[in-house]
């Protein structure tokens, strides 16, 4: 074996080691592994040079060594191997998840429950699904003296609201133009679709025939903003709160600002994707993401995953999002027959050295 190589297996075996004990790593626990055939001097002198190069640590004099952030990418990127998801844990989750009748947000919250639950982190979900429907209604309603009410229903069932005060009342013959203005440039429109520029000429448009309709335009395009919010929710926060290796103060730092996660979220690539905190993608700096793209008829409706510490079990948690993200994407596609093609070695944009 040649030395780099003896020594990548080393920083593996020591990731491994320290994933299961928590515990600093010493080169005679290594050097007793079966798959190791170096004696425990050569392993101390690979792990000093593994040192040197940044992928470990010596947190104690004369303490064992465990693996650094870098080390930690290097082995999700290149060097960890997936084992196969037994059919057994594929029924088991089955059963969490629910069936074809589920309806598609109980669907996601059953798969946060049992991320949760079966991997002691906080599982994290963002959804877009509500991009990809449509303005079917939009309605005014009189609630008050000067004081109306905006009501937008999307064809995917969101509702929004908002109140508007004018300057004057509407009479029926303002109200008319009004609904038939917007069911003429909002109606079928996506909600992908929506933009400030559209709104910005229908506001100028309403403002040429009567500027005290410009308000409720206004009121519009607030709710619209809204639609096209990512949804985002974090269950079993937390089990963030009860590791030793996370930072209390970052964690809440994380709970203050939960938007910025949601679009570190929506930023991952299709596929399978590790990302880890000290990369400054988000407050908590000694944590890891795990986190999935499911999709709905062929277009990307949001994000599964966990969020932890950076010692966690990739090798263990991986399939479990894995196979959730592509069961919910069949369920949501009406292609529940599919099991069958549910591939857990190495889903698609998943780290390099997973399994083909």
């Amino acid at each position: 074996m040649r030395s780099d190589d003896r020594k990548l297996k080393i920083l593996a075996a020591i990731v491994d080691e320290y994933v299961r004990t928590g515990e600093p790593v010493g080169s005679k626990t290594i050097a007793q592994l079966e798959n190791i055939n170096v004696s425990a001097a050569t392993v101390r002198n690979d792990m000093a040079v593994l040192e040197q190069l940044g992928y470990l640590e010596q947190p104690h004099t004369s303490a064992g060594r465990i693996p650094t952030f870098q080390g930690f990418r290097l082995y999700v990127d290149e060097l960890m191997t997936l084992p196969d998801l037994p059919d057994e844990e594929k029924s088991r989750l089955d059963e969490m998840l629910g069936g074809e009748d589920t309806p598609e947000e109980l669907l996601i919250q059953n798969a946060a429950a049992a991320l949760t639950e079966l991997t002691q982190c906080a599982a994290v979900v963002t959804s877009s699904a509500p991009r990809f429907s449509v303005i079917s209604k939009v309605e005014v309603i009189p609630t008050g003296k000067r004081l109306y009410v905006i009501l937008l229903i999307t064809s995917s069932g969101s509702i929004k609201n908002k109140a508007c005060r004018l300057e004057f009342d509407l009479s029926h013959e303002q109200l008319d133009f009004f609904t038939r203005y917007i069911e003429e440039n909002l109606s079928g429109v996506s909600v992908d679709e929506l933009s400030d520029e559209m709104f910005d000429k229908m506001v100028a448009a309403v403002s040429a025939y009567m500027v005290t309709l410009s308000p409720l335009v206004k009121g519009i395009c607030e709710l619209s903003e809204d639609l096209r919010q990512i949804e985002y929710t974090v269950s079993g926060g937390e089990k963030l709160l009860s590791y030793d290796e996370l930072d209390k103060m970052e964690v809440v730092k994380f709970f203050e600002h939960r938007d910025q996660f949601a679009e570190v979220l929506e930023d991952t690539f299709s596929g399978l994707q590790v990302k880890f905190g000290a990369e400054g993608s988000f407050a908590i700096g000694n944590s890891s993401v795990i986190v999935s793209k499911y999709k709905k008829n062929g277009k990307e409706a949001g994000s599964l995953g966990v969020i932890g510490p950076m010692r966690v079990d990739y090798r263990k948690i991986i399939p479990y999002v894995d196979y959730l993200t592509q069961k919910i994407t069949m369920l949501m596609s009406g292609d529940a027959g599919a099991d069958d093609n549910i591939i857990t070695e190495a889903p698609d944009g998943a780290p390099p050295g997973s399994k083909p």
